[in-house]
């Protein structure tokens, strides 16, 4: 038995599309952490295991999801993430007859609706499918992870991921995450004047140089400028952090 597993709060404009490319599965769990949209009315139109929950945390909520979610082999997927019909055979075809515990799927990452090749952004394998009593969730803030116990393989066939829908949404949600990631990393991290100077410079010529983020044209261009101003940002807070305790 497969469960879909979707978290998600106020994705309207997603949900449905996500829903409808995981209708095969023998099972969909929702957690929605309080939407004040439609998120929660159509959910329930796909699936009647739709729960809510007060938002405490990607890792917290995953794992809420997990613990209601009756299969033994759990797909996780995000509201702005679409299984093809492609990836569905593929995991048809082995969840009953592999040793693994896990997989990682490659994701095709869309930016502006614009599939984004390079600058780090495919394949992005991520652990999305594993079985229930072999996966555990890390307690990251932002980014969290599933780590799995046991054997993993890779899957051939990505999930999309629409992940950038329009300029002004991803910089609120860089200036989001980046909030999240600096309290994690204010005690590993010590920002300097230099480092405040140089590092985000380091971080953009990886994407668009070392990663050919260039070849990617204009797209690429504006990942990699993105990728500068998350980087910015996070070293940024990470100094306020920092001075404000030596206060």
């Amino acid at each position: 038995m497969i469960s879909a597993l979707v978290i998600c709060r106020n994705e309207e404009k997603n949900i449905e599309d996500c829903l409808k490319s995981l209708s095969w599965t023998d099972e969909i769990v929702v957690i929605d952490a309080e939407s004040s949209d439609e998120t929660m009315n159509i959910a329930l139109r796909y699936t009647k295991h739709v729960y809510e929950k007060k938002w405490e945390g990607f890792s917290e909520q995953r794992k809420f999801g997990i613990s209601h979610a009756k299969g033994d082999w759990i797909l996780s997927v995000d509201a702005d993430e679409r299984c093809t019909p492609e990836l569905k055979e593929e995991i048809l075809n082995l969840t009953g007859s592999t040793q693994h515990d896990g997989f990682l799927i490659p994701r095709k990452n869309f930016f502006l609706n614009k599939w984004v090749r390079r600058a780090g952004w495919y394949p992005n394998y991520q652990m999305k499918l594993f079985r229930k009593n072999s996966v555990s969730v890390s307690d990251r803030k932002v980014h969290e992870n599933h780590s799995v116990k046991g054997s993993t393989g890779k899957l051939r066939n990505p999930l999309l991921h629409f992940t950038v829908r329009s300029i002004t949404e991803y910089a609120d949600r860089i200036n989001s995450y980046s909030t999240l990631s600096a309290s994690e990393k204010v005690k590993d991290i010590k920002v300097s004047f230099l480092y405040l100077i140089f590092r985000p410079y380091f971080d953009f010529i990886q994407k668009y140089i070392f990663q050919f983020g260039f070849l990617d044209g204009i797209i690429g261009l504006m990942v990699s400028f993105f990728h500068f101003y998350t980087k910015l940002l996070l070293y940024m807070k990470i100094w306020e952090l920092q001075n404000q305790r030596n206060k």
